[in-house]
């Protein structure tokens, strides 16, 4: 039996009590007389032994029903002996106690009450601030926020502003959020040492608010008082995420006034989202010259280089990249080198040399990447002829919940598109639906290789089911308009679908393409030639290429057809659509 536990927890109690009742003492500076300082040794001396004994017996009931499951007594009890002595530490433990408890509103009391006795109290001030967010009473914080901007010294008041969007985030009316933030900025924003990070913090609310314009306004005006602002880059590149017209430039100025490997890192991230996969490559190109010992540029542009068919190149970035990660350790070092190892395999795969590819897949040890690992060597199989066995592979690999299942099942479905058995993907989907027949992205999988195993009934009905039962699903709405464009039937009614596909997805490129397409169908050369050109313009994709190709040369302009397909052809070599596109023109790049 242990006998030391509840001796441990009861010195850890009596240390908490004493801690709390001798720290007020000190604050009221009653538990030393006036005149000299007592000798280190000398034993402290109350100047009111009545009042004193019943405050220490007060303040010591309260811990004990707080800690003893009943925090309501205890937040009575110290917030009676922070109001008879003015005591800061006492409010705030009061509010505290209710804080653990959940009761938000008896929390905004006790630091309300502080905040009247203490009004200049800068910790009292951010008590009841912090509290009325959590309670979404955002309208009663400016006065709040502006006394904590006040108050916080020079030296802090970058991190105070950089940490509004995070304490105004958990508001539920954030468009609110924003124009409290923003009234309570406005000293803030023309001074020249916190203008910028003001109106990057700004930015960040409005975009959390979902104000796009208001977030680009803040860049701007925060790169114009810093043309090499980093937040402002930031903010930029979030907004480059949210296809946001505009932002790119500041990106890019702020890359030409102060060359950043990881702010360029960043920035090719976000184009690697993008899916302008020859842009980032550009950016992660000149990371690896301006600071080549940074590992992950290695990595991500390798995998850029694969795609691109430069199989050398990627090979010896690969190399580069587990060089400098030899020494390291830790997970993401492991998760590293099982990504550069898998695409070692893919890389000696498309090299036809399969026993190097097996060779690279069995240096990964690591036990969360068995899977991938074993459906490389699927694939592997697969190329080789061996489909039964690549089949029986990933299914026999272990997992009897529905989760593992569906992962197994998807990895087949993946193995058979790329070997272009549809019928047999089909199938599978199938499998999988069942294993969660109300996710609407797997019904809508299946709608797609439908159509891939010439199952057009089939797709259609899919994909009205889907339309039915979540109207605002603008991927059904676009894949069956699009399908009957293709197939040139139903247009107007294609066109009707597309469009109500845009009503919610606006901007998005692909449907942007999917109209271009369906006017082109419907003889609107020119309408065909505008919205491809956007939809491209936003996304470089080699299937929008193959179809904005294709209005040029039906409208004469054969070389800027041939401009737009080798661009594609550089985008994905081996892109179906464009590849058929040249076959059915007879063009040869």
């Amino acid at each position: 039996m242990d006998y030391y536990g509840p001796m441990v927890l009861s010195q850890r109690f009596r240390t908490a009590v004493l801690t709390t009742v001798f720290t007020a003492a000190s604050h009221q500076g009653w538990a030393q007389p006036a005149g000299d300082p007592p000798p280190r040794d000398t034993p402290t001396v109350v100047s009111n032994p009545a009042l004193d004994a019943e405050l220490f017996y007060e303040i010591f009931l309260g811990e004990l029903s707080s800690r003893t499951g009943d925090p309501g007594a205890g937040y009575a009890l110290m917030l009676e002996a922070a109001r008879r002595t003015g005591d800061g530490q006492l409010y705030q433990r009061a509010a505290d106690i209710a804080l653990q408890s959940r009761s938000g509103d008896y929390a905004l009391a006790a630091a309300m009450a502080w905040k009247g006795v203490q009004p200049q109290s800068r910790e009292a001030n951010r008590y009841v601030l912090q509290i009325l967010i959590a309670l979404n009473r955002i309208g009663e914080t400016p006065a709040l926020l502006r006394q904590e901007l006040a108050q916080s010294p020079a030296r802090a008041k970058a991190s105070t502003l950089a940490a509004l969007p995070q304490m105004y985030g958990r508001a539920s009316d954030k468009a609110l959020a924003a124009k409290v933030v923003g009234e309570a900025l406005v000293d803030e924003m023309t001074h020249p040492a916190t203008g910028p990070i003001a109106w990057v913090s700004l930015g960040r609310v409005r975009l959390a608010a979902g104000d796009k314009a208001g977030a680009l306004e803040a860049a701007r005006n925060a790169q114009t008082l810093d043309d090499a602002n980093e937040g402002a880059a930031r903010l930029a590149l979030e907004l480059m995420d949210e296809n946001t017209p505009g932002a790119e430039p500041l990106v890019v100025q702020a890359l030409a006034k102060q060359p950043v490997p990881e702010l360029r890192l960043a920035y090719a991230r976000v184009l690697l989202g993008l899916q302008r996969f020859p842009d980032a490559a550009r950016q992660l190109e000149a990371v690896t010259q301006t600071k080549p010992e940074l590992a992950e540029p290695w990595l991500v542009l390798a995998s850029l280089q694969f795609q691109d068919n430069r199989l050398p190149d990627a090979e010896k970035s690969l190399q580069r990249f587990i060089e400098l990660t030899a020494a390291g350790e830790g997970q993401a070092r492991e998760r590293g080198l099982t990504q550069a190892y898998l695409l070692y395999a893919q890389v000696a795969e498309k090299k036809q040399d399969f026993a190097g590819a097996e060779s690279w897949l069995a240096r990964i040890n690591n036990a969360d990447e068995v899977f991938s690992a074993q459906s490389r060597r699927a694939s592997l199989l697969a190329r080789q002829g061996k489909v039964a066995q690549a089949r029986a592979l990933l299914r026999g690999l272990p997992g009897t919940s529905n989760d593992e299942k569906r992962m197994k099942l998807l990895a087949e479905v993946q193995l058979l598109r790329e070997m272009k058995m549809y019928q047999d993907a089909y199938n599978v989907q199938v499998e999988v639906v069942a294993l969660a027949p109300d996710e609407t992205e797997l019904i809508y999988d299946q709608a797609m290789l439908a159509e891939k195993a010439g199952k057009l009934d089939t797709m259609e009905q899919l994909l009205r089911q889907l339309i039915a039962r979540q109207p605002q699903y603008h991927h059904a709405y676009n894949a069956l308009g699009y399908s009957m464009a293709e197939r040139g039937v139903q247009l107007e009614e294609a066109k009707q679908l597309i469009l109500k596909a845009l009503e919610y997805a606006p901007g998005d490129p692909f449907i942007t393409d999917s109209l271009g397409w369906v006017e082109f169908r419907l003889g609107n050369k020119a309408e065909a030639k505008r919205h491809l050109e956007t939809a491209y313009q936003t996304r470089p994709d080699a299937e929008i290429a193959a179809h904005l190709g294709e209005v040029l040369w039906s409208l004469g302009d054969q070389d800027g057809a041939r401009k737009v397909w080798k661009e594609g052809q550089r985008l994905s070599p081996d892109n179906e659509t464009l590849k058929e596109t040249l076959k059915r023109l007879g063009v040869s790049l």
